[in-house]
């Protein structure tokens, strides 16, 4: 392949990402009459039960072998007992390389007590220079899509997989991300939240360890079973809003997750028994 074809050929594969094809499906078409799999979640009809949730296997990082960083940063995670705690060891943690680029530790946002917690990926330019995560054209398209539903900052816990800004906003790095994901799990594990929202591909195979794209893993419901918890925690995969900026035609998909978002809350907290 010369110089001219190759550029041709990167361009063309930059086209599909950018709408939305960002992965390999298979070498012949799906046959969409098919009985679907057991494990594919299928869209509940208007009106009728919720489909059973899919469980997620535990992340490699929770699994394997892990290297110096994530081993460091699963024995400080779980001696955190509660969420001022993990915030003042994630602020100390020095096993993430990104630290020594980035302007500031940007951890979470929201209310720890919300019954919704959101997963993103890394910071960007706007929350490495103001601390907080989603704080950008990403975290204002957010706000509106919480605001659809009936939600703001004070009923969701908002953080990323990562602290700290790659340079150039890059996608992490498999030892980035492993490095801080025992935070994340800790952090979940304190505040038990009702509902798990995870905003884009990066969270989504982080967290679930699955090899689908987001495309293929958005509005399907996991069961994520998470250490310190005694019952898994109802996790949804969605585009993240970067994404929707970009390609503003999958917003219906989008809103099609919202609505299926909140539903599921309001069928969460109707069976929740009463504090005190």
């Amino acid at each position: 392949m010369n110089a001219d074809d190759r550029e041709a050929a990167l361009a063309l594969l930059r086209w599909y990402v950018e709408m939305g094809a960002d992965e390999a499906i298979a070498f012949e078409a799906a046959d969409r009459l098919a009985p679907p799999p057991a494990s594919i979640r299928l869209p509940a009809p208007i009106g009728g039960q919720s489909p059973r949730p899919v469980p997620a296997a535990a992340p490699p990082a929770l699994t394997e072998p892990l290297g110096e960083a994530a081993q460091s940063a699963r024995r400080l995670a779980s001696g955190a007992d509660s969420v001022e705690a993990l915030a003042a060891l994630v602020a100390g943690f020095e096993g993430c390389p990104l630290k020594r680029t980035a302007t500031n530790t940007v951890f979470i946002d929201g209310n720890p007590a919300a019954p919704v917690m959101i997963v993103g990926e890394a910071p960007g330019a706007d929350e490495d220079r103001i601390g907080r995560p989603f704080v950008g054209r990403a975290g204002q398209l957010l706000d509106r899509m919480l605001a659809a539903i009936g939600l703001d900052r004070s009923g969701v816990l908002i953080t990323n997989v990562i602290y700290w800004r790659p340079p150039g906003n890059r996608t992490p790095t498999a030892a980035e991300i492993a490095s801080c994901l025992p935070f994340v799990f800790r952090l979940i594990a304190l505040v038990r939240p009702k509902v798990l929202v995870l905003s884009g591909g990066t969270a989504a195979g982080a967290l679930l360890a699955q090899s689908q794209g987001i495309t293929r893993l958005r509005g399907r419901w996991f069961e994520l079973a998470v250490p310190g918890l005694d019952q898994p925690v109802p996790t949804l995969p969605m585009f993240h809003p970067s994404f929707l900026l970009r390609t503003p035609e999958r917003k219906r998909e989008a809103w099609r997750d919202l609505l299926s978002l909140r539903a599921r809350l309001d069928e969460l907290l109707a069976v929740a028994p009463p504090s005190g």
